[in-house]
């Protein structure tokens, strides 16, 4: 294989590896109901963000407290696809992978409410 045949190679399959990547994304918002209010948390942060003169600290704060969110929803929903896929019957074992995946949500919900609180907070006192 040539160098430029290689570059070709290399360069449609990160296209293809991102296509993929947004089916996921796609997959996730039309699907599971709590990423719907992730999309509505993820939505109002970046509203009050663009309303309040957060700084690039506070932005950057923001955005890893909700990429993180994301990534434990998309690698939860994951997780209950694979377990479905290997199982459709009860065992406990599946339980537990779901369960923990589930409690992955929820603790990373809880420390971006937490962040966006503690960055939020003070500007709203400010505000008022």
């Amino acid at each position: 294989m040539e160098k430029q045949d290689k570059f070709d190679h290399f360069f449609k399959t990160r296209l293809l590896s991102f296509r993929y990547a947004f089916q996921g994304i796609r997959y996730l918002i039309q699907t599971q109901r709590n990423a719907w209010i992730h999309t509505l948390a993820t939505v109002c942060a970046i509203s009050l963000g663009i309303f309040l003169p957060l700084s690039r600290t506070d932005w950057g704060l923001m955005v890893v407290a909700i990429a993180l969110v994301w990534m434990a929803e998309a690698f939860n929903t994951a997780i209950e696809a694979v377990v479905d896929l290997v199982t459709p019957d009860y065992k406990k074992l599946a339980k537990v992978g779901k369960d923990c995946g589930a409690a992955a949500v929820l603790i990373a919900a809880i420390g971006s409410a937490v962040i966006g609180f503690l960055i939020f907070l003070p500007y709203l006192i400010e505000l008022f």
